[in-house]
């Protein structure tokens, strides 16, 4: 019995100790307050800007505790061909991407967030989303 015990307790600390070993040491962790729906700029201050930085281009105060540089948003429209990338930016912020920084501890998806705020309105996410991928069209280099 004592062996089965001592054999239990050393499983769960293996187990444990796996389970955190590839967890960062300094989470970062950005607060979400309800915004307006129709506000692109203030959602781009509470939401990208600590990772992203108040001016799009990959240097918020968050940033050096990532591991994995935020993109610079400014340069979304360069990049591709002189055309902002509206529904490229709707899908990221719904879904996630292919990128491996989106969707994960390093990138949250705001879509789940976003929906968690208007639980009772598609519509309303919609908004948000919207007006937020707008906000971003504003802040290209020419």
């Amino acid at each position: 019995m004592l062996k089965q015990i001592l054999f239990a307790a050393l499983a769960f600390t293996l187990a444990a100790t796996v389970a955190t070993a590839n967890q960062p040491k300094d989470k970062v962790v950005i607060s979400v307050g309800k915004t307006a729906a129709t506000n692109g700029k203030l959602m781009y201050a509470s939401y990208c800007a600590p990772c992203h930085g108040a001016d799009g281009k990959g240097a918020g105060p968050t940033a050096s505790a990532l591991k994995v540089q935020p993109t610079d948003l400014t340069v979304l429209s360069k990049n591709n061909h002189g055309k902002f990338p509206d529904a490229h930016i709707v899908t990221v912020l719904q879904f996630g991407s292919e990128l491996p920084s989106h969707g994960s501890q390093e990138m949250p998806v705001w879509g789940p967030i976003l929906s968690n705020m208007n639980r009772y309105s598609l519509q309303d996410k919609q908004l948000r989303i919207s007006n937020l991928s707008r906000y971003l069209e504003t802040i290209q280099v020419k």
